[in-house]
C-alpha cells in the first residue's frame, strides 16, 4: 500500500483508475487522498467483488468511488462511460486475491473441496477448468502447464490427469491436487505444494490472464494523462515481463520515464502482515 501510494502519489481532486479494485482498499486509501474533488473508477470482473466492495464504501462513508463489473481489458470504454478523459493515475494489482482462495468456492484452492471452476467472472466467460482438465487432450494440457505454470513434470502431471479422467470425472480441486501430487517425483517436491504449479497455469488458462495483461497495457497508456503515472503489480515472472517489457518499449518510444529502474517489493512490516505480499513486483512509470 505504501509504496504504491508513493509511486502514483494521489493528489487532491485528481482523477484515479483501480482497474483490479478487488476488495476496495487500494481505491479507498486513493478515494481519501483525491478528496471530494476527486474521483476513483473501481473495476473488477468478479461481480462478488464489486457487490462487497459497495458495501465497504457504504460502512466507510466513502462517496468518490464508482464501482464497475466489467474486464479491465475494456478500460477505454469504461473510462469513456464514466466521462473520463484523462485520467491522473492508473493502477493494475494482477492475479488472484485471498477471497478467491478462500472464499469464493470455485476451486481455486487446492486444499479445499470445491468444484473446479476457477473462473473471475462466471456470467461471461465460459471456460472452466472442469472443462479443461476433464475434456482437454493430454498434450494440450502438458503444454499450458509447461508455458502457464513452468512445471516440470507437466507430461508426468498430464498423463496423470488422463489416467484418473479415463476412469471417473475428476470433480473438486483436491481431488486434482491428489492427483498431481502423486504424479511427481517425491525426490523432486520442495516446499511448496506439488499442486501449486499446476493450479496456477489452468487458472490463466481459464481466465486468459496473460492476453488480457497484454492487452490492457497500451489501452490505459491511451487513457493516462501527461503526466499521469501507471502502476501494476505482478505476482509472478510471467506478469512482469510483460510489463517490464510495455514500460522498456514506452521508455525507448520517448513517451514514459521510469520509476522502478527495478521492481519494488513489500516492506518487512507488510510482509509480516501478508505473508503472501512476498512474491509482488511493483513496476510504474510516469507518461510524458
Amino acid at each position: 500500500m505504501k509504496e504504491v501510494l508513493s509511486l502514483l502519489d494521489p493528489r487532491p481532486g485528481g482523477i484515479f483508475i483501480d482497474a483490479t479494485v478487488n476488495g476496495g482498499g487500494h481505491a479507498r486509501a486513493i478515494a481519501g487522498l483525491v478528496g471530494a474533488k476527486g474521483r476513483v473508477i473501481g473495476i473488477d470482473w468478479d461481480c462478488d467483488l464489486i457487490r462487497a466492495a459497495r458495501e465497504e464504501n457504504k460502512k466507510s462513508k466513502t462517496a468518490n468511488i464508482d464501482l464497475i463489473c466489467d474486464s479491465y481489458v475494456n478500460i477505454e470504454k469504461i473510462a469513456g462511460d464514466a466521462g473520463i478523459e484523462k485520467a491522473d493515475g492508473i493502477l493494475f494489482d494482477f492475479g488472484f486475491s485471498s477471497y478467491h482462495m478462500e472464499q469464493s468456492g470455485r476451486g481455486f484452492s487446492f486444499l479445499r473441496d470445491e468444484p473446479l471452476d476457477m473462473r473471475y467472472n462466471t456470467r461471461d466467460n465460459t471456460l472452466t477448468a472442469d472443462e479443461i482438465v476433464n475434456a482437454w487432450p493430454q498434450d494440450r494440457i502438458a503444454d499450458m502447464l509447461w508455458r502457464l505454470g513452468g512445471e516440470r513434470w507437466a507430461r508426468r502431471v498430464a498423463r496423470g490427469i488422463a489416467g484418473a479422467r479415463a476412469r471417473r470425472r475428476i470433480a473438486s480441486g483436491r481431488e486434482l491436487a491428489d492427483i498431481v501430487a502423486s504424479s511427481v517425483p517425491r525426490a523432486a517436491r520442495g516446499r511448496t505444494h506439488p499442486a501449486t504449479r499446476t493450479f496456477q497455469a489452468i487458472r490463466i488458462g481459464v481466465n486468459r490472464e496473460l492476453e488480457s495483461v497484454e492487452r490492457v497495457l497500451p489501452s490505459a497508456w491511451s487513457v493516462l494523462a501527461p503526466g499521469g503515472r501507471l502502476a501494476a503489480i505482478s505476482f509472478h515472472s510471467l506478469e512482469d515481463r510483460i510489463v517490464k517489457n510495455f514500460l522498456r518499449e514506452r521508455r525507448k518510444d520517448g513517451t514514459a520515464s521510469r520509476i522502478t529502474p527495478k521492481p519494488v517489493r513489500a516492506g518487512r512490516e507488510e510482509l509480516s502482515a501478508n505473508p503472501r505480499a512476498r512474491s509482488a513486483l511493483l513496476r510504474g512509470a510516469v507518461k510524458i
